[in-house]
């Protein structure tokens, strides 16, 4: 079989689910890439190649994973965020485009403030690193402290920042929020998060690939979805130094119910998505 007879076939089992459809063409494709470890390029250059029995073997395992809704992301086990490719596993949640903007909001906060000396930043919640490793790669001056409940997303946060060469100005450490922060570690200009906001109630609406896959303690806060949001906000207030800087992600719909959590602090004001929808929230400590 060649290349090309081999993305058609899986291109069509793979449409043949409707969950599935809106990606086929891109998810075989994908796929078969890593399946033979080769560059798009390589794949347009020459659809003639055949496929070894092993190699096709290999190519089908993954195909039919992705028909049981496997993320793509984690049969691959890497997904690109703010132009770096992370590694990730089901340790941890997948990286999404939205949470970009609120890489783009604190670096814009960054320069607004004209913080050109060294800065200290806290993600909190850091999963595969993502945000701190943006962060990082960008402001290089920065001092981050990266923290997560799990030890297992703090493996993948690691390997991610050794990657980038950034091991040495990203530090790691288990703690449940900001509880878990050793002695003198707090006084932060910036304390950033993407923490779990999707109410419990919300689950058998979630994707199939999001709800089977993604890890729960990642995604889902109580019964309203605001469980995270009460914790963090008092515990940020305490550890930020005066005017610093609170920046989380927002789920639709939060706006007013979070505007309120945070009365009280300076300059609130939301940043909305390319579909006008709020989706980061930022705020000074009085």
């Amino acid at each position: 079989m060649t290349l090309r007879e081999a993305l058609t076939r899986a291109t069509q089992h793979l449409d043949a689910y409707p969950d599935l459809r809106a990606d086929a063409v891109r998810d075989a494709a994908s796929l078969l890439r890593h399946a033979l470890g080769i560059s798009q390029a390589a794949l347009l250059a020459d659809p003639g190649r055949e496929l070894t029995q092993d190699q096709q073997t290999a190519y089908d395992a993954l195909v039919q994973r992705r028909t049981a809704n496997e993320p793509i992301q984690y049969i691959t086990g890497e997904q690109e965020f703010y132009g770096l490719v992370l590694r990730v596993t089901r340790a941890v949640l997948i990286p999404r485009p939205e949470t970009e903007i609120l890489v783009e909001a604190v670096l814009g906060e960054v320069k607004r403030a004209g913080m050109q000396s060294v800065i200290r930043i806290l993600d909190v919640g850091t999963g595969s690193g993502a945000i701190a490793i943006a962060l990082a790669h960008t402001l290089r001056g920065a001092r981050i402290t990266a923290v997560d409940l799990s030890d297992a997303a703090l493996e993948v946060a690691a390997s991610n920042a050794a990657r980038y060469g950034l091991a040495n100005r990203i530090q790691f450490i288990e703690s449940d929020l900001l509880e878990g922060l050793p002695d003198g570690e707090d006084s932060y200009d910036v304390i950033v998060s993407n923490p779990p906001y999707v109410c419990a109630g919300d689950r058998p609406s979630l994707h199939p690939q999001v709800r089977e896959y993604e890890p729960d303690v990642a995604l889902f806060a109580g019964a309203d979805g605001f469980d995270i949001y009460r914790r963090i906000i008092p515990q940020a207030r305490a550890a930020l130094l005066p005017n610093g800087l609170l920046a989380m992600e927002i789920g639709h719909g939060q706006r007013e119910a979070v505007a309120s959590l945070l009365r009280g602090w300076n300059e609130l004001r939301f940043v909305d998505d390319l579909q006008g929808i709020p989706r980061v929230v930022l705020a000074r400590r009085p």
